[in-house]
């Protein structure tokens, strides 16, 4: 025993050593924010050693969602068999794509559930990144919870990372309660984005755990770069939307609380927001909390925000542990059934706000194949706060890869979020409110308002060429510009080669 901890310490080799072939193990991290990173790296050299030895050794690996270095080095490896339920990791995405891993897509608000049914078998290990454990159970999370709680109530057996690095001050900001399995659950009694409901700590059975692992480094999250054009027209239509709904008397004066994705187009949409004057402050329920955010809470634009994840660049990271006593009230950390709860998201009326690859003329959302086929990151929290949300918002430039691909296409070439949820569409040309429309009303909508003009007359062309039905389609040519993609490098090509001229 440690004399510092009630349970074995061991090295991150010997963690490994433990985690056998097939195993299926929940890591903690939500985002990089949170995520172990000792124990994996051991993970993936033990399976290098393994493969030279022409031994087999690969894992089932499930987490809170994408994880960065967690997934890339054990991809880099070969050594994961199977992945859920959100990742990001691109050497991880050649593997899903390729077939060399299985990959489950899932919302993430179901991860927790689904665990408990039992459908995804035994968890044999959780590898957990903590500040702190006690003799009694009580774990105390770093940067995000995710799923974290629920993989020490699941798995047999618990290996906890304590990581240096974190404050230890950061479980203040914890809020963690678990979701007892249906039908025994009541009503969850968070009637505001900072209402407290939990405790600042996840528990686990002391005998499960088998070691501490030691670390100290940072969670390894990137800066993204400044917006571009595109993308600050579109926060330029999104703040004018909302602020044309605020003085009609559709938002309440007290503003509604925002949800917003991951990127560089989210991140320009808070700017916007936070710069505008007539945007009045505003909280936030959200399931990411990023660099963006910092400003706008600073400046006092941002009251406060519920968050599964501090999503943050080491700078801004240590920047919020240096000032934490600021934070304390207005920053509420949750495992991800509760920061992405149906229920709550409807209680709340919060208004969602996401990206797509792709949309289309009847205002359908793609946002995770590319061309149908191929595998971007995964639908991640995106449909748990579209469907629920009292306004719900997609965002895409209108076109892609220098002209060559138009994101406002026929038929979307998969679909994750349908034309009954999504209420309105923003791209870098303008704003298409679909609320009330008919098919046909929402296709020019979204045509005229939306897609870029070098491609409005083909897609109008299109809409002509369909027969009668409720949403009339031209089944031949739905796919077309896919297919001239997939042929010729581009949709249109001569629309790619005028957009391309007129930029020299």
């Amino acid at each position: 025993m440690s004399p510092k901890y009630a349970f074995p310490t061991l090295a991150a080799e010997e963690a490994a050593a433990l985690i056998n072939n097939g195993a299926m193990v929940g890591f903690s991290g939500f985002t990089p924010a949170g995520a172990a990173k000792a124990v994996p790296r051991a993970i993936a050299e033990k399976a290098r050693k393994q493969h030279d030895a022409g031994e087999p050794y690969q894992i089932r690996i499930i987490t809170g969602a994408s994880t960065g270095v967690l997934d890339e080095e054990l991809a880099q490896a070969d050594a994961v068999k199977w992945r859920a339920p959100y990742q990001s990791s691109r050497t991880l995405g050649k593997l899903i794509n390729t077939g060399k891993c299985q990959f489950v897509d899932m919302h993430l608000s179901h991860v927790a559930q689904v665990l408990y049914e039992g459908f995804l078998g035994t968890m044999d290990y959780a590898v957990i990144e903590a500040t702190d454990v006690m003799p009694d159970g009580r774990v105390f999370l770093t940067s995000s919870v995710g799923a974290a709680p629920t993989y020490l109530q699941q798995a047999e057996k618990v290996i906890i990372e304590i990581n240096r690095y974190h404050s230890p001050r950061v479980s203040e900001l914890a809020d963690i309660r678990l979701m007892p399995p249906p039908p025994h659950r009541s009503p969850i009694p968070i009637y505001h984005p900072l209402e407290r409901i939990g405790w600042p700590y996840a528990v686990v059975d002391p005998k499960k755990i088998v070691g501490i692992v030691e670390t100290n480094e940072p969670d390894g999250v990137g800066s993204f770069a400044p917006p571009n054009e595109a993308c600050v027209k579109i926060a330029d239509n999104v703040v004018q939307f909302l602020l044309e709904e605020l003085r009609a008397g559709r938002i309440p004066p007290e503003f509604l609380p925002l949800q917003s994705g991951v990127g560089n187009i989210a991140n320009a949409v808070m700017k916007g927001l936070g710069d505008n004057p007539d945007i009045p402050p505003f909280h936030m329920y959200t399931e990411v909390f990023q660099d963006a955010l910092m400003p706008l809470m600073q400046q006092g634009k941002l009251l406060g925000a519920s968050t599964c994840s501090l999503t943050l660049s080491p700078p801004a990271l240590e920047s919020l542990y240096a000032n934490i006593d600021e934070y304390v009230d207005r920053l509420v950390l949750r495992p991800q059934e509760l920061s992405n709860n149906p229920g709550v998201i409807r209680r709340l009326g919060v208004i969602a706000m996401n990206t797509a690859l792709e949309v289309d003329i009847y205002g359908h959302a793609n946002s995770t194949h590319v061309s149908g086929t191929t595998m971007m990151n995964g639908i991640g929290g995106s449909g748990d706060f579209t469907r629920n949300a009292y306004l719900s918002i997609f965002m895409c430039p209108s076109i892609a890869k220098d002209g060559k691909i138009s994101t406002v296409v026929p038929f979307c070439s998969h679909v994750d979020h349908n034309e009954h949820s999504i209420q309105v569409i923003v791209t870098d040309q303008g704003l298409a409110d679909l609320r009330g429309l008919s098919p046909d009303e929402r296709a020019c909508a979204i045509i005229d308002n939306c897609a870029h003009p070098a491609y409005r007359p083909w897609l109008h062309d299109y809409l002509a060429s369909c027969g009668p039905g409720h949403i009339r389609h031209n089944l031949a040519r739905a796919f077309e510009l896919h297919q001239n993609l997939k042929e010729h490098g581009a949709m249109l090509p001569e629309a790619a080669a005028e957009l391309a001229a007129s930029k020299n």
